[in-house]
């Protein structure tokens, strides 16, 4: 499976296939009494291709995640069904459409929320999978369908030992330190990308930076002189690192930024997750008084990010942009100005379609059977939390867009339902602070407006 946060490019939807990993799969494959390896927790020297080879062909169990249909995953089943007949098992998030070559294969759907997975949902994906496990460990089937077609073909098996060349010992010397400290033999890629994260989590930038960079260049250790794509999410991560630093000043951080994004070819990718960073980051420079090319640039990124993803997110950001556009001097023709600013009530009254759409779905909740685990209370609290502030961005997005539009009486209860939720200072704060500029420039608009925006 993919690691960290990635785009599935066929529905514009982001997952965290991180969440899926230690929420749905480790613990279920560990409360079995087997050993969970992901192939970015395999230690190696040299080209990581030969352990994860090895583990393809020895594991007793394979669970394959092919959710945003990562090639690699998809390449490294094919692999697996070429060496063993039995016990692969082939799960995804249940928007992937099937694949043409898969269409015989059993594929065991699950639901994600993005950034978060449904506590109630986990429960019944872990009974789930554990009965799958079972089932394939004890039947001794044929699930690879090259076997099953070619029933006369015979496993193949190493003729030796090669394990001692293949995985580096524990007493292996330590290799030169790639960036702050990090080696490419002493570390896994797992390791770095958690010691960044928990970096971030301390606000810890300008450290989880340089792990970050670690991470990436501990990717791409060990590959000769082949390019290898740069993986997104760690770019993604190390260029949010690099945007949060505001390190040595916030307008270098953010330029910094803006470079590292660049290695995913900004002017043309699709990736939702890529534009709306880089849309945050033009909106910052433009906000330093870098020009009104960076505002620009904003819009183009924003509204990319909204036609891809569809979200409320990017749409009160793209609808708060337009307005900011329709004051500036990019366009002085009275007419596009107009224009912006009723583009910008349309996409208000989409987002304000998702807010009512979404708060009504995190009230509808329902309870599955038991899990194949022991109760999980730090997992039920995690999701209330994750919850709580989710119902707090959509409340203040709803208030945002109720404002834009008009609606003085929806909007202040909006407003006043978000301040009630349990949340962290910074979260009203950036809300605030966005209605405030908004406020300012719908005063000037009012007459743009028809009937004319007014705040009575």
């Amino acid at each position: 499976m993919g690691f960290g946060t990635k785009t599935d490019l066929a529905t514009g939807r982001k997952l965290n296939l991180d969440k899926s990993y230690n929420a749905l799969i480790k613990p279920v494959v560990e409360h079995k009494g087997l050993v969970c390896v992901r192939a970015d927790e395999i230690r190696h020297s040299g080209t990581i291709d030969i352990p994860m080879y090895q583990e393809l062909l020895n594991a007793d169990v394979v669970i394959a995640d092919i959710s945003t249909a990562n090639p690699n995953a998809l390449y490294e089943l094919g692999v697996r069904h070429a060496l063993r007949p039995q016990t692969t098992i082939v799960i995804s998030e249940q928007e992937l459409t099937y694949p043409f070559d898969l269409n015989h294969i059993l594929i065991i759907k699950y639901s994600h929320l993005g950034e978060n997975i449904d506590y109630f949902e986990v429960l019944r994906f872990q009974k789930l999978l554990g009965e799958t496990i079972d089932a394939v460990l004890a039947s001794g089937n044929v699930d690879s369908p090259i076997y099953t077609f070619l029933d006369d073909l015979v496993p193949p098996a190493f003729k030796k030992i090669l394990t001692a060349q293949i995985i580096a010992p524990a007493a292996a010397p330590v290799a030169a330190p790639i960036a702050g400290g990090v080696t490419r033999q002493n570390q896994t890629l797992s390791l770095v990308v958690k010691q960044a994260e928990e970096a971030m989590d301390k606000n810890e930038f300008a450290m989880a930076k340089i792990l970050f960079k670690s991470a990436i260049l501990l990717q791409k250790s060990g590959e000769g002189n082949r390019t290898v794509a740069p993986d997104s999410y760690l770019i993604h991560r190390c260029a949010y690192a690099a945007y949060k630093s505001e390190e040595p000043n916030e307008i270098t951080a953010l330029l910094e930024a803006n470079n590292i994004l660049n290695e995913l070819d900004l002017a043309h990718t699709n990736d939702s997750e890529t534009v709306i960073l880089a849309g945050k980051i033009e909106k910052r420079l433009y906000f330093n008084s870098q020009g009104e090319q960076h505002l620009a640039n904003a819009i183009l990124y924003f509204e990319r990010g909204f036609f891809l993803l569809n979200n409320r997110y990017n749409g009160i950001n793209l609808a708060f942009l337009m307005n900011i556009r329709a004051s500036s001097n990019i366009y002085i023709a009275h007419e596009e100005k107009i224009a912006d600013v009723v583009f910008a009530s349309r996409i208000r009254r989409m987002v304000l379609a998702k807010c009512n759409k979404e708060l009504m779905g995190l009230s509808n909740k329902v309870m599955p059977g038991d899990s194949v685990l022991p109760a999980n209370d730090s997992l039920a609290a995690n999701q209330q939390i994750f919850e709580g502030r989710e119902k707090f961005c959509i409340l203040v997005n709803k208030a945002e867009a109720l404002f834009g539009l008009g609606q003085m009486a929806e909007y202040k209860q909006a407003r006043q339902q978000a301040n009630d939720l349990p949340h962290e200072p910074w979260m009203i704060k950036t809300f605030i602070e966005q209605w405030e500029t908004l406020q300012t420039h719908l005063q000037q608009q009012a007459n743009l407006f028809n009937p004319p925006w007014s705040e009575i």
